[in-house]
């Protein structure tokens, strides 16, 4: 049996990216689910061993006083921002908790010791669950792609895309790109979160993560035309089946809610995820700590798509 060491342990949700100062920037889930944690490394292996700086701490009570979840630090028009999702308690209602999407933000050039905003909720129009927001930059707009759940369908949590009028409002009503419709989607918990992007060979890559957060956790993929409108859910084709599943022999399982950054190289596309390195868990899949961060090289078929391989291989 073949191990592959996780680059960071007991981090799940895990965010890389890679700035214009030549450094990689680290945040994740922190087990505790209470602040908004950052590291920084001249190398994606250096983050291993990068100090941790807590840049927000959750309040004692209030709507963002639980459950702080799934955090990605991203750099807009010279100001960082700090997308995250928040509930005013644990309490489960309809079978959710009650996660709503904000942002905080900072002008300075080191975000690790910036002072940052007081946060702002990102208003979607729909006020129902909703969490792993991201943002990319395509053709001079700025996206913000999410997961929420819609009152109208079963399950936890759909895709939804809209364009940005500035990093902290959406300038249009949102669109549903996908719902858990897939047998591999649906064990356990009906899911589509997590969403991330990554834009190659004329093609807009949307990766998510489906199913419940054991081992039937999961990747799936959906992509569209460089050229086309990404707001129409006609552009998008989705794959019918997952691109990056549990590696029983090898003893990794539940991977996914993922991002991309690229090598030191500048050319190397890498693949960071969360996993587990074992299926008995007790209790709630969402109290174990041991989802761990792994990186992992991407490879391109000849039709310009991406290779995820299996969770046990570097490459």
């Amino acid at each position: 049996m073949t191990t592959m060491t996780p680059l960071i342990e007991q981090r799940a949700d895990p965010f890389i990216h890679r700035h214009e100062d030549g450094f990689y920037y680290f945040t994740a889930s922190v087990p505790e689910y209470d602040r908004l944690e950052l590291r920084r490394a001249p190398s994606v292996e250096a983050l291993a061993e990068a100090t941790p700086v807590s840049v927000w701490h959750k309040p004692d009570s209030g709507p963002l006083s639980e459950l702080i979840w799934a955090p990605e630090l991203h750099h807009h028009d010279g100001r960082w921002y700090l997308y995250f999702a928040a509930a005013p308690s644990r309490e489960i209602r309809d079978g959710l908790f009650q996660h709503r999407m904000y942002v905080i933000s900072t002008e300075a050039a080191d975000p690790l010791t910036g002072t940052w905003s007081a946060p702002t909720r990102i208003e979607t129009g729909i006020d129902s669950f909703c969490l792993d927001a991201t943002t990319f930059d395509h053709d001079g707009t700025l996206y913000y792609l999410w997961a929420q759940k819609s009152p109208e369908i079963p399950g936890n949590s759909n895709l939804y895309i809209a364009p940005m009028r500035t990093p902290e409002t959406l300038a249009a009503a949102p669109v549903r790109l996908s719902i858990p419709e897939f047998e591999w989607e649906t064990r356990g918990f009906s899911v589509n979160e997590g969403p991330a992007v990554l834009c190659r060979h004329g093609r807009v890559f949307l990766t998510y993560s489906a199913s419940a957060t054991d081992e039937n956790y999961c990747m799936g993929m959906l992509w569209a035309d460089a050229g086309a409108d990404l707001l129409d859910p006609t552009s998008w084709t989705k794959s019918p089946v997952p691109v990056f599943v549990s590696d029983p022999p090898n003893a990794l399982f539940g991977p996914g809610h993922n991002s991309f950054t690229v090598a030191e190289d500048g050319q190397t596309d890498l693949l960071v995820y969360h996993a587990r390195t074992y299926t008995e868990i007790e209790g709630d899949p969402l109290w174990d700590p041991n989802r761990h961060t792994y990186v992992k090289r991407i490879h391109w078929d000849a039709d310009g798509f991406p290779l995820f391989g299996r969770p046990s291989s570097h490459d």
